[in-house]
């Protein structure tokens, strides 16, 4: 079984090496979406994988809190902020802190975004 969870952050950022002229190059803002993908057992008890708000800390604490409302070129580790970059980034703070961890998106509009999955 899998379960995901959704989030928003707003952030700022500019793509190096781009050429003059492209939108991109210079300094603007997205309000990302970002969806985390769980799977795992579940908890005989209670009946579920883990709880959604157990869930929603963790994801601010490692991440969203560093990412939301800052310029992202000034996040140490992730290098160029693409949509990818901050894929990864994201990933490699929320994997060794949640092991069922199968999946993420980051969109950064309605239109565009990334999924990475190991």
């Amino acid at each position: 079984m899998e379960i995901f969870r959704d989030f928003t952050f707003d952030a700022a950022h500019a793509i190096e090496g781009l050429p003059d002229g492209h939108k991109c190059k210079h300094m603007h803002g997205h309000t990302y979406r970002l969806t985390v993908y769980l799977t795992g057992g579940l908890d005989p008890t209670i009946g579920w994988i883990l709880d959604f708000a157990d869930l929603k800390k963790l994801v601010w604490t490692e991440c969203l809190d560093v990412l939301d409302h800052k310029n992202l070129n000034e996040i140490a580790g992730m290098g160029s902020p693409t949509c990818e970059n901050i894929t990864l980034w994201i990933w490699g703070r929320l994997k060794p802190k949640l092991p069922g961890l199968t999946q993420i998106t980051v969109r950064e509009g309605a239109n565009s975004g990334c999924t990475y999955s190991g």
